[in-house]
């Protein structure tokens, strides 16, 4: 299996530490609100991750981390906590903020059929592992202290620069006005912050250092090395972790370990709507719950999401949508001929389960193909359509769709009293009763049943 490898910026030949298993770890949302499409892009992209990876023949260990304390409106750590920005914003507490919206967010996993991680782990539940890790880098001379809190000093990792290819002396000489003076580098980054004087948060605890919270970037850390040890195989996230957050990362686990953190680095790329990155101030981040109410299911997203390449920059928009959507219709016409046999013409090139599964595998298993995989699906739902694949193939490739891509197109087949009409249609076309078959066909439709004729007969698909 190959993957693009954002560390060596190349594909590589995945190599696990300790085969069959594969150690994955997800960064997580941070639930202070509603999840949008840029994040299910993202999310889709590792679930099927996951699923090739089963299907190579690997047995991944998949952690996912749920950011509720600690993720600051600004990546430079000033401003204040997203949970306590969220809880002010609905009059909750960063709790109750925390619990609904991580609901919420599992909720809608399940509707676009991600798979259930191994473990998914909340910030909040590992705080004494956090605080061990800063004692780690603080008995190793890393960290100091200053008035807001605990500091990681980037001097101190010579190699901090390289996993992003940033340019440290620019950053310096570019300083913000706003840039704290007490910071020793402008790249330092707090691992715990100090509650404010005289105000009491809802999420803070003691610590060595004083009451305060963790900062954001320690928590993947201590979360994905507890379950999964120093060394991870793959580390997946968005591409705008690389800068910050996963650079972040690296630097405080490998100072702790001395060992390489993670062997190989995935990045989804950034999604546009229209042409624009989604931000909240353009108002474009459209939900699940958006698209559900425009008459798509979240299966049509789950397919537009895998029409591009993760590494790629991705367009959404509501026409390529509906193009997914027919495309996911076809599929599912051809995967209903599997009850029509008779009336498909039969041809001498039937399609083996085996070997459409051996090439999805290789597809897939090749930097997460998914473009040239699709494509093979299109092929056997044209070739289905002309009667070219058997009701036992299509039943098993069903199957291998649904474990590999995670799309399910089993469709159930018609009642007797279905199958009733459409004979009884089929006589009224012998019999030139033209009315009474545009009857049929309508009571047909109001039914969710649509008809297709040809010279083998008549053609059923669900709609």
């Amino acid at each position: 299996m190959k993957l693009y490898n954002t560390l060596t910026r190349s594909v590589e030949e995945l190599k696990p530490l300790n085969p069959p298993e594969v150690t994955v770890y997800t960064c997580g949302p941070t639930v202070y609100d509603y999840a949008h499409i840029g994040h299910w892009f993202t999310y889709v992209r590792w679930d099927l991750l996951v699923r090739t990876l089963k299907a190579a023949g690997y047995e991944p260990a998949w952690i996912m981390n749920i950011t509720d304390v600690g993720h600051l409106v600004s990546d430079a750590d000033e401003g204040e906590d997203k949970l306590e920005k969220g809880a002010r914003r609905e009059g909750k507490t960063a709790w109750e903020v925390a619990e609904f919206y991580t609901k919420d967010f599992l909720d809608e996993m399940k509707a676009l059929n991600i798979l259930e991680p191994t473990h998914i782990t909340k910030a909040t539940d590992h705080i004494a592992e956090q605080i061990a890790l800063i004692q780690t880098l603080e008995e190793k001379g890393i960290t100091y202290v200053i008035g807001d809190g605990v500091y990681y000093d980037t001097s101190k990792f010579p190699q901090y620069a390289d996993f992003a290819r940033l340019d440290l002396e620019e950053q310096e000489a570019g300083k913000r006005v706003d840039f704290n003076p007490q910071k020793r580098n402008v790249s330092d980054f707090a691992l715990w912050k100090f509650s404010p004087k005289g105000q009491q948060r809802d999420m803070e605890w003691d610590s060595p250092w004083g009451v305060g919270f963790p900062g954001w970037h320690i928590e993947c850390s201590a979360m994905s090395m507890k379950y999964l040890g120093e060394t991870l195989d793959i580390h997946t996230g968005g591409i705008d972790h690389i800068p910050v957050h996963h650079t972040n990362e690296i630097a405080q686990s490998e100072a702790a370990t001395g060992k390489t953190f993670s062997k190989v680095w995935l990045h989804s790329n950034h999604v546009l709507i229209e042409g624009e990155k989604i931000s909240k101030s353009l108002g474009n981040g459209i939900r699940l719950p958006d698209i559900i109410a425009r008459g798509y299911a979240p299966e049509v997203l789950r397919l537009h999401i895998l029409e591009s390449h993760y590494r790629s920059q991705s367009k959404f928009s509501w026409d390529s949508l509906e193009a997914a959507k027919n495309r996911l219709d076809r599929w599912k016409q051809a995967a209903a001929t599997r009850w029509q046999e008779p009336n498909l013409p039969r041809t001498n090139d039937d399609i083996s389960a085996p070997d459409f599964e051996e090439a999805l595998t290789k597809t897939l298993a090749d930097d997460l193909d998914t473009v040239h995989a699709l494509q093979l699906v299109d092929k056997v739902a044209d070739k289905a359509l002309a009667g070219a694949v058997c009701g036992a193939c299509l039943d098993s490739i069903v199957e291998i769709v649904e474990d590999s891509l995670g799309i399910d197109l089993t469709v159930a087949n018609i009642t007797e009293a279905q199958e009733q009409l459409i004979a009884e249609r089929e006589q009224a076309r012998a019999d030139k009763d033209w009315k009474k078959s545009d009857e049929l066909r309508d009571e047909l439709l109001e039914q969710d049943i649509a008809l297709r004729d040809t010279p083998h007969g008549p053609i059923w698909s669900r709609i």
